[in-house]
This record gives structure tokens, C-alpha cells and sequence, in this order.
């Protein structure tokens, strides 16, 4: 069975979480933040802070984690190597462009 679509979608769903929770967080300079404010609902704005830290991190580590999981995958899938390693490959060489071919001659008489 095939991981590298699951481990694409899990990462997916990770940047779209990470995006959430980064806008949700208060904003210190005023600009995008949309969760600022006084709330005055369920939780204090000290635990709401601690909570959206805590999980901003978790959804970073998991996307850097997925994202190597991702690149080992399709080093894995496409042989490995680097581009660079098949461009200094003896066997890679192009041949020898072709002579540039004979301009025609003109098909009507020049003017004087």
C-alpha cells in the first residue's frame, strides 16, 4: 500500500490547521489578528494564549515532521540521487550539435 497520498492529505490538514490557529491567536501589532479582543467567554485570555501556543507548536512539529516524511518519500520513489549528481554523469553527455544547414539560395532576382 501506497503512504505517500495518506501522509499528503495529513499534511494538507495541517497547514489549513496551522493557518487557523495562527490567525486565532491575539494580534500584538493590530494587523490580521482575529481572535483579539476581550472575549469574556469560557476561558481567560492568559489560557487561551497558553493553549493556542501549545497548539500552534504541536501543528508546527507534526507539518516539519510530515514535510521530511514527504521528501524522503519521493527521494525514495524517484531513485534518489540529486539532479545535480546526473548532470556530471559521464554517460549524460549530448552529443555534438549538428552543422548548421546551407542558407537557400534566393528564388527571385535581387533588386538594383
Amino acid at each position: 500500500m501506497d503512504v505517500f497520498p495518506i501522509i499528503l492529505v495529513i499534511h494538507l490538514i495541517l497547514a489549513v490547521s496551522l493557518v487557523g490557529v495562527i490567525l486565532l491567536q491575539r494580534s500584538e501589532g493590530g494587523a490580521l489578528g482575529i481572535g483579539g479582543g476581550s472575549g469574556g467567554g469560557l476561558m481567560s485570555g492568559r489560557a487561551a494564549g497558553n493553549l493556542l501556543t501549545r497548539t500552534t507548536a504541536i501543528l508546527a512539529t507534526s507539518f516539519f515532521v510530515t514535510s521530511l516524511a514527504l521528501a524522503l518519500l519521493a527521494n525514495s520513489r524517484t531513485g534518489g540521487g540529486s539532479p545535480f549528481d546526473k548532470l556530471n554523469d559521464a554517460s549524460a553527455v549530448p552529443a555534438a550539435p549538428a552543422a548548421p544547414a546551407e542558407p537557400a539560395a534566393p528564388s527571385a532576382p535581387l533588386s538594383r
